[in-house]
């Protein structure tokens, strides 16, 4: 955080804690503590940017409108999505120098020093946002390479800035660091399909759908039929196949590194067997994966991830 700013609780300070507090429930590690604290920081920057983005995407922004007042906005604008991405847009320009002043958001403000240090470039940044946009623009998905265009905007642009965060990124490290990053998206998707359709958004594929002759109204049933159970299934495949493409990532580096990316990749398989675990019946509520069951997962990448270099 900025030096100087205000640190007392409902200070800008402390908003943005609440913002980075969300971690905790993701399927990864986020920074943890074994990294060097320059990674720790820039990791944690990242991510409070991601998940802001994605909070003003889906209306999970914290009530009473701070976060658009910090963006410039009267405080009924928290409301007008497209508003905020436009705002949150100019505001990450600031980030970058491209625009007057400092940024006004403060996981902005603690952006702009990783930025600099690291050399980031704000197209990974601005990949999320379109995400984003995209989200209120697109609520359904034709065809399984139409999610995947979505997740090259939504997920692949996280490990792209871990990866030139770390001073890692080669044309093979971005390319299988895209795959875990997809699946990584695709479980979260599958496990959040009742959360989703709540929001009137659907990340399963139509084509895939008429396949498994599941329809929307099969998808607001309190638990899972066996049709959507196959379905499911079928994604998961999908997911953990992709996970395996990137799996080669984790044994092309070394030392904390390697431990972080396995995380990664165990995260999502962790995530993966939940949803197994479940009977596929992701509609009764998002199945989780346990901490022993992440860390196995973790320990069997570790052990299994071919070593290069």
């Amino acid at each position: 955080m900025t030096p100087g700013h205000d640190e007392r609780p409902g200070s800008d300070a402390d908003h943005a804690r609440a913002t980075l507090g969300k971690a905790r429930t993701e399927n990864f590690p986020v920074a943890p503590a074994f990294l060097p604290r320059a990674w720790r920081d820039g990791l944690t920057a990242v991510y409070g940017y991601a998940r802001l983005v994605d909070d003003i995407g889906d209306g999970d922004l914290a009530p009473g409108g701070r976060d658009a007042v910090l963006l410039g906005l009267e405080p009924a604008a928290v409301d007008d999505r497209l508003a905020m991405l436009d705002a949150f847009e100019a505001d990450l320009h600031r980030v970058f120098g491209a625009a007057d002043g400092a940024p006004r958001h403060p996981l902005l403000r603690a952006l702009r020093p990783v930025v600099r240090e690291h050399g980031l470039t704000p197209e990974p940044f601005l990949g999320l946002i379109e995400a984003n946009r995209q989200d209120q623009r697109v609520s359904r998905y034709e065809t399984y390479g139409d999610l995947l265009a979505y997740c090259e905007l939504s997920a692949n642009p996280v490990g792209r800035l871990v990866l030139s965060l770390t001073g890692t990124s080669t044309p093979e490290r971005v390319r299988r660091s895209d795959a875990v990053c997809t699946a990584l998206q695709i479980a979260e998707h599958l496990q959040d399909v009742a959360e989703d359709l709540g929001r009137d958004r659907i990340y399963l594929p139509g084509e895939d759908m008429r396949r498994f002759h599941v329809t929307e109204a099969d998808l607001k049933a309190p638990s899972a039929g066996a049709s959507v159970r196959a379905l499911v299934a079928f994604e998961s495949e999908r997911a953990a196949s992709l996970l395996n493409e990137g799996t080669p990532l984790v044994g092309s580096v070394h030392g904390r590194l390697r431990l972080l990316l396995a995380g990664f990749v165990g995260g999502g398989r962790a995530a993966l067997r939940a949803v197994t675990a479940a009977g596929f019946d992701v509609l009764i509520g998002p199945p989780k994966p346990t901490k022993s069951g992440l860390i196995r997962e973790v320990a069997a990448v570790l052990r299994t991830a071919p070593r290069k270099g």
